[in-house]
């Protein structure tokens, strides 16, 4: 239970994230509240994994599903270059995770 809480908490880390694009340095009201909620969301459920879950491989994981997830939907919505020494470092990115998973 407690990875599934790491990986929603990590999702809602990407949503903060590319939120804060959106935002227009806090200027507009919606995106505003929608981020700050996925902030609150995530660090919460980021908690709850931590009842179980070493710190370090937790932190290491949730961070790593909100740049994985953030980069590629910088790709995908802005408009970010997909060259592949990036994609390539993504990749190895995802692999960290994995091996994070199954060391644990």
């Amino acid at each position: 239970m407690s990875w599934i809480l790491l990986f929603f908490a990590g999702l809602f880390e990407i949503g903060w994230a590319i939120g804060l694009k959106y935002t227009d340095g806090f200027s507009k009201l919606v995106p505003t509240v929608l981020t700050v909620a996925s902030m609150i969301v995530s660090l919460t459920l980021l908690g709850l994994a931590l009842k179980v879950l070493p710190v370090g491989t937790a932190y290491a994981v949730w961070t790593g599903i909100g740049t994985v997830g953030t980069a590629l939907l910088g790709i995908w919505l802005l408009g970010e270059p997909a060259t592949a020494i990036r994609l390539a470092c993504i990749a190895l990115i995802v692999c960290g995770i994995m091996g994070l998973k199954f060391a644990a």
